[in-house]
């Protein structure tokens, strides 16, 4: 059965136009001015791109701009490159960099509403966008938003009839085990305890490390991200632990995120025919996709390949890119060059650089 076609729109102000028809004898009685709807350009959520099914759409009714408004103003302001902008000079400001701002609502139940919602990055250099899990509850007529990172967030998991059972148990773990912050680290070894996490490709087998560490946008931020492509793993790209999965850009995209127990979670990006996941219980070296040329959400990519990265999390849901230097992933520990994409990986007495073929071990 084919799934129900999604709506995607643009919210934007509409033009009201009011026209009265008169009998010819009668005299036309002035009529006062209709003032404009409120969800015009007032709106926090004006020009911001809306994918939501149109059973989704049907299901809410006229609470579904609150609900995007709310998501909207939250994201905005947790947006890198919208910080201290009006919400309204925030999207102008994306938009002339050619990014978009997306909220995507992907399932509701009476009062609850969950989704995925992200800023484009630059599709002028390789790069990661931003990108948050929401859950949004209504709540004495006014809809409460809670991205990755807010008390809110924290508490609708706990609550929320959206989150399933698996799913929970996942993300409370990490929520309930005390994470220590990479700059708080008093050690190497503290560092490399990134609980058994593997590079995204089957065990045993091996891809070549194209990129080496470097910040998820290419630019700025913790140095948390490979680019790896090639090999003998047919392209295929694998959760790096088990966990639970969320499809960023919707079915199609190829961006995943994989949410792991351990305080960890890791994003793989330019894929190709990826698996749609909505918050799915995974195991470890589940399949998303293939290694590609895929910018759902901006960036670029000059040749297939899968932008892989890594993410830590607070006892608040608090998800930030975190670096890699020192820490051991897939057998290699992992070490920052002298500028971006050049760091090298090191195992048993073997030094890595990009250009290398590396196996992926599970010790």
């Amino acid at each position: 059965m084919l799934s129900p076609l999604p709506v995607r729109i643009t919210v934007a102000a509409l033009a009201v136009t009011g026209l009265l028809a008169t009998a010819p004898s009668a005299t036309a009685i002035p009529r006062a001015p209709v003032a404009p709807p409120v969800a015009a350009a007032q709106s926090p959520s004006s020009g911001v791109t809306v994918k939501m099914p149109s059973a989704i759409a049907d299901r809410l009714g006229a609470g579904r701009q609150a609900l995007i408004d709310a998501v909207s103003t939250d994201v905005l302001s947790r947006s890198h490159d919208a910080k201290g902008l009006a919400p309204k000079a925030a999207v102008r400001k994306l938009a002339a960099e050619g990014r978009n701002v997306v909220v995507d609502v992907r399932t509701v139940s009476p009062g609850w509403a969950r989704g995925v919602a992200y800023v484009e990055a630059s599709r002028t250099h390789h790069g990661e966008p931003e990108g948050w899990l929401y859950i949004a509850h209504r709540k004495d007529g006014r809809w409460v938003s809670g991205l990755e990172g807010d008390r809110e967030f924290a508490d609708h998991v706990a609550e929320s009839p959206l989150v399933g059972k698996a799913e929970r148990q996942t993300m409370t773990a990490y929520a309930q085990r005390k994470v220590t912050a990479p700059e708080q680290a008093s050690s190497v070894g503290t560092l490399a305890n990134t609980n058994g996490l593997l590079l995204p490709w089957m065990p045993d087998y091996y891809m070549t490390l194209t990129g080496g560490a470097h910040s998820s946008d290419g630019s700025t931020g913790y140095w948390s991200s490979l680019d790896f492509a090639g090999g003998n793993a047919s392209g295929r790209v694998r959760s790096s632990r088990e966990g639970t999965a969320t499809s960023m850009c919707g079915a199609g995209g190829g961006w995943t995120r994989v949410i792991h127990p351990g305080g960890f979670s890791t994003d793989y990006y330019h894929m190709w025919n990826a698996t749609y996941y909505n918050g799915t219980a995974i195991g470890s070296s589940a399949l998303l996709g293939t290694i590609g040329t895929d910018t759902c959400a901006g960036g670029s990519a000059t040749g297939a390949h899968v932008h892989w990265s890594l993410r830590t999390y607070d006892a608040n849901y608090a998800g930030q890119y975190t670096w890699l230097n020192g820490r051991t992933i897939g057998g290699w520990t992992w070490w920052n060059g002298s500028s971006q994409y050049t760091g090298c990986a090191t195992r048993l007495g073997t030094t890595a650089c990009p250009g290398t073929a590396i196996y992926n071990r599970t010790s």
